[in-house]
């Protein structure tokens, strides 16, 4: 029996099993590791992400909330500058996770900031049941900004 990691119209990965993809349960784990660390005292809703550069490096990065909710900084964004701070600028996968019952896709700023550095990620979002589903950027953010001014 020949082992289908997902199905390619809806793209629904499995839970643990005889069949599923090691290296994404494990990205997916080192998110899932610092979920507590969250800081959510407004929405209750903790959300964490993991990293991959195409050196096989993860970085990690939670959502931190402020009471002025425009200032609060979303987990994919902290992930990006801890690995633009340690001198990363290629990533190949990125895992969200939340402890929600639906999925967290990042949000439009977040897929922008993404696309600046991997403009064809992968991403991976799994909610608390660890049920995940995985996109391309371009899937989710088939129009993005380009800065055509010069440099």
């Amino acid at each position: 029996m020949q082992c289908n990691l997902f199905n390619p119209k809806i793209r629904i990965f499995p839970a643990k099993g005889s069949c599923f993809n090691m290296e994404t349960d494990k990205l997916l784990e080192s998110a899932r590791v610092c979920l507590p660390r969250a800081y959510a005292p407004y929405s209750g809703y903790r959300v964490a992400a993991a990293l991959l550069t195409t050196k096989g490096e993860v970085f990690n990065g939670v959502n931190v909330e402020n009471a002025s909710l425009g200032l609060t900084m979303c987990a994919e964004r902290v992930a990006v500058a801890a690995a633009v701070t340690a001198g990363h600028r290629q990533f190949s996968r990125l895992a969200v996770v939340a402890e929600g019952e639906s999925p967290p896709f990042p949000c439009g700023a977040c897929r922008q900031v993404l696309h600046e550095f991997a403009p064809n990620l992968q991403i991976i979002v799994a909610s608390r049941d660890k049920e995940y589903q995985t996109f391309t950027l371009p899937e989710l953010l088939p129009h993005t900004f380009e800065f055509n001014g010069k440099k």
